[in-house]
C-alpha cells in the first residue's frame, strides 16, 4: 500500500501553518487598527471636513478672531439634565450639537475658553445653583421636577452671562450666541450708541400703564443693540453730540429744530460715524398711536436738508413697490380672492443684498415696508455703495396712495414696472461739507453750552455715513416672532433686520469681528422661479379682473336703472316698462352673465396655469433622476459592447 496522501486532500501540517498565520494576521491587523484609531485621535482630533453649503459645522473667521483675541479666560458652565433628552430625543440630539460647538470653542480658543458640565437632578446644591443663574427650569412630566438646559458664561471679573435655555428653533443662531457671550465678557467697556427718533424704540410706558403691552414694549432690535453698546437717548433740545458717542443712529426723527440739524451736522463733521434712517410712511407710527391720541396722519421723516448737502437724497414722497418678495396679506372682503400681494412689504433676498460689504455679506434676507429709495444726489462726487436694493421689477407711487388708502389689489391692479433696480440703504464715504455755514441761533430761553465747539465747515477727512429711506426695519412684525416661554421672552428671526442692524453699527463703530457670524445657519430655499411665473400671472389676473369687474359693476348699476326709473327712488309698483325697456333690461342681465362668464374663466386659467405648473414640477422632480440614470446605464451598455466588439476584432 502506498504512504502518499491521496490527492485532493490538504497536508494537515500546511493546514496547521496557515491556521497559525491566519491568526497572526488577525491579531497584528487588530493591533495596527488600534494603533491607528489611538495615534488620529491624538493627532487628527480636530481635523474635519464640512460639505454643507453655507459651512454650517466650520467656526467663522469672526468667532475665530474673537476667540484667538482672548486675553483673560472665560469659563463656560453648561448646566444640562440628562432627564431632558431622555424624555424628549429632539433635545438630546441638541444637547449633542451644542457640546461639539463648545468643545471646538475650547480648542480654538487654545485653552481660554474652559468647559464645565453640570447635571442639575432635583433638590440638588447644583440646582440652586442654576436657578441662581436665572437658567430656565422646564417640567417634563406630572410630577413637577424641574430640567434645565442652559448655560452661563463668567470672566475673572465675575462678570456673568446667560442663556437661560437652548431652544432647538435657534439652532442656526447657535454659534451667534456663543461668540456674542464670549465678546461681551471679554470687551466689559462698550461702545455709547446715541439715538435720535420719533418712534418709541424703547417701549412706552404709559402704553404698559394702560394694559397694552404689545404697544409698550421696547423694540426687539434695540434690546439686540443694548447688548453691545451703552445706548443713550438724545434729547430733542441737545445742542452738542456728547464726544463719547462713537455712532448715532437717527431713526425717523420728525420735525427736528435747526439746532438739533446743527448738532448732527456738526457731529459728521468732527469724524462722528451716522446711521440715518428715514421714511416716506412710517408703518411703525401709523400702528402705535400714543396712549389715547389718534393714529398719525403725518407719518413721513425726511433730513434732507443735511443729506442733500452732502450729495445723498432720500425723497419722502415716494415709495417703492416691489412685486418680487412681495407679502400674501389678507385681501379686502370685496376681493374675490382670500389674500393679495401687498406691493409696499416685500422680502429682499441675497440677490438684493451686497455680497461684497461685511455688514450684509452673510444675510440671507431683509424686509422692507412702505420704503423709500436712495439716491446719489446729481453732481455729487461722494462714493455711494447700495447694501440693499429691490428687484428690477419696481415702481414709484405717491407716499399718499399708501398713507391714506392701501388697497393691495389696488396697488396691484395699477402696478407698471418700470425696470428699474433702486437703493434702499446705502453706505456713504467721502469728504463732505457742512449743511450750516454757520451755528444757528439757540432757541429761545436757551443758552450756549460753556463747551460750545467751534463750527467746522467740512470734514477733516471722509464722512462715514449710513443711510437708509425705511425706518420699518427696525419694526419687530417685519422680521421676528416674539413668544412666552414659561416667563421667558423667545424671539424666533424670520428676516434679517436685526443682524443687518447690528451688522451696520459694528461696522461703524469698528467691530467688525462679529460681522462674519451673523445668520450663518439654514436659510429658506423658496422656489424663486415658481414664485415669479404665480406672481405675474396674478398680477395679470388682477389686471384684467378688476377691467371685468368695472364693467360688471355699470352693467348692474344700469340694471338698476332700468328697473327704477330716471328718478332715484323706487319705481311705483303700477309702473308700465316699455318693450325697448324690457329688450334692453334682457341684454343688460346677459351681459352680467357673460362678465362673470370671463370673470370666472380668468380665475379658473390663473389656478389652472400654477397647477399645471406644479404639475410639471412634480413629473420633472420623480422622473429626471431615474430618467438620467437609465441614459447613463444604456450609455453604458453601449460603450462596453463596442469595447468588446473592437476587442473581439
Amino acid at each position: 500500500m502506498s504512504n502518499s496522501i491521496p490527492s485532493g486532500l490538504p497536508a494537515p501540517k500546511k493546514q496547521g501553518k496557515r491556521g497559525v498565520s491566519a491568526l497572526v494576521a488577525l491579531g497584528l491587523g487588530a493591533v495596527l487598527a488600534v494603533g491607528v484609531n489611538m495615534l488620529s485621535d491624538r493627532l487628527l482630533s480636530r481635523a474635519r471636513i464640512d460639505l454643507t453649503e453655507n459651512r454650517l459645522y466650520t467656526l467663522s473667521d469672526g468667532t475665530r478672531q474673537v476667540l484667538q483675541g482672548l486675553q483673560d479666560p472665560v469659563t463656560f458652565r453648561v448646566y444640562y439634565s440628562r432627564r431632558l433628552g431622555a424624555a424628549i430625543p429632539v433635545y438630546g440630539a441638541y444637547a449633542e450639537r451644542v457640546r461639539a460647538m463648545l468643545d471646538e470653542y475650547v480648542a480654538v480658543s487654545g485653552g481660554r475658553v474652559r468647559l464645565e458640565v453640570f447635571d442639575p437632578e432635583p433638590f440638588s446644591e447644583t440646582e440652586d445653583r442654576a436657578v441662581a443663574l436665572g437658567l430656565q427650569g422646564v417640567p417634563v412630566d406630572q410630577s413637577g421636577e424641574q430640567v434645565y438646559f442652559g448655560l452661563s458664561g463668567v470672566n475673572l471679573l465675575d462678570d456673568e452671562r446667560t442663556i437661560p435655555f437652548f431652544q432647538p428653533d435657534r439652532e442656526r443662531f447657535l454659534e451667534y450666541d456663543l461668540t456674542r457671550m464670549v465678546w461681551e465678557l471679554s470687551n466689559p467697556r462698550r461702545p455709547v450708541l446715541g439715538v435720535i427718533s420719533s418712534l418709541p424704540l424703547n417701549g412706552d410706558p404709559r402704553a404698559m400703564m394702560m394694559r397694552q403691552p404689545g404697544v409698550g414694549q421696547p423694540f426687539v432690535a434695540m434690546n439686540q443693540l443694548r447688548q453691545f453698546y451703552t445706548v443713550r437717548d438724545i434729547t430733542p433740545d441737545t445742542q452738542v453730540i456728547e464726544p463719547d458717542v462713537q455712532v448715532l443712529m437717527v431713526a425717523h426723527a420728525q420735525n427736528l429744530s435747526d439746532q438739533m440739524l446743527y448738532a448732527i451736522d456738526q457731529f459728521v463733521m468732527r469724524g462722528g460715524r451716522l446711521i440715518a434712517l428715514t421714511d416716506p410712511h412710517s408703518e411703525s407710527q401709523a400702528t402705535r398711536p400714543s396712549p389715547g391720541q389718534r393714529p398719525a396722519t403725518d407719518t413721513s421723516s425726511s433730513l434732507s436738508r443735511l443729506l442733500n448737502a452732502w450729495g445723498v437724497e432720500a425723497p419722502s414722497d415716494k415709495v417703492v413697490l416691489d412685486l418680487r418678495g412681495a407679502w400674501r396679506v389678507r385681501a379686502d372682503p370685496r376681493d374675490r380672492v382670500q389674500a393679495v400681494d401687498y406691493l409696499a412689504w416685500y422680502n429682499v433676498p441675497v440677490a438684493g443684498l451686497n455680497r461684497s460689504e461685511v455688514a450684509t455679506a452673510e444675510l440671507q434676507q431683509v424686509t422692507v415696508a412702505s420704503a423709500g429709495e436712495v439716491r446719489r444726489r446729481e453732481g455729487s462726487t461722494i462714493e455711494f455703495t447700495p447694501l440693499v436694493q429691490t428687484s428690477d421689477r419696481t415702481m414709484l407711487v405717491d407716499s399718499a396712495a399708501v398713507r391714506q388708502d392701501p388697497s393691495p389689489a389696488r396697488l396691484l391692479a395699477d402696478f407698471r414696472p418700470d425696470g428699474q433696480v433702486r437703493t434702499i440703504v446705502a453706505r456713504v464715504r467721502g469728504p463732505v461739507t457742512s449743511a450750516f455755514p454757520a451755528a444757528p441761533p439757540a432757541a429761545e430761553g436757551a443758552e450756549r453750552p460753556a463747551d460750545f465747539p467751534a463750527h467746522r465747515a467740512r470734514t477733516e477727512g471722509p464722512a462715514n455715513l449710513i443711510v437708509g429711506n425705511d425706518a420699518d426695519i427696525l419694526e419687530d412684525r417685519f422680521w421676528v416672532r416674539v413668544q412666552d416661554f414659561f416667563g421667558q421672552q423667545v424671539t424666533t428671526p424670520f428676516s434679517d433686520n436685526g443682524n443687518l442692524i447690528i451688522n451696520l453699527a459694528d461696522s461703524m463703530a469698528g467691530g467688525e469681528a462679529l460681522v462674519s457670524l451673523r445668520s450663518r445657519g439654514e436659510s429658506l430655499r423658496p422656489f424663486e422661479m415658481v414664485e415669479d411665473i404665480r406672481r405675474s400671472a396674478e398680477a395679470q389676473f388682477r389686471q384684467t379682473e378688476r377691467g371685468l369687474t368695472e364693467r360688471l359693476e355699470a352693467t348692474e348699476r344700469r340694471l338698476r336703472e332700468l328697473r327704477q326709473g330716471p328718478g332715484q327712488g323706487q319705481a311705483p309698483a303700477n309702473a308700465v316698462i316699455t318693450p325697448e325697456q324690457r329688450a334692453e333690461i334682457d341684454a343688460a342681465r346677459e351681459e352680467i352673465r357673460r362678465t362673470r362668464g370671463e370673470l370666472r374663466q380668468v380665475q379658473l386659467e390663473l389656478r389652472r396655469d400654477i397647477e399645471g405648473l406644479e404639475t410639471t414640477l412634480r413629473i420633472l422632480n420623480i422622473a429626471t433622476v431615474p430618467l438620467l440614470l437609465t441614459i447613463f446605464a444604456i450609455g453604458l451598455g453601449l460603450v462596453r459592447a463596442r469595447r468588446r466588439a473592437e476587442a473581439r476584432a
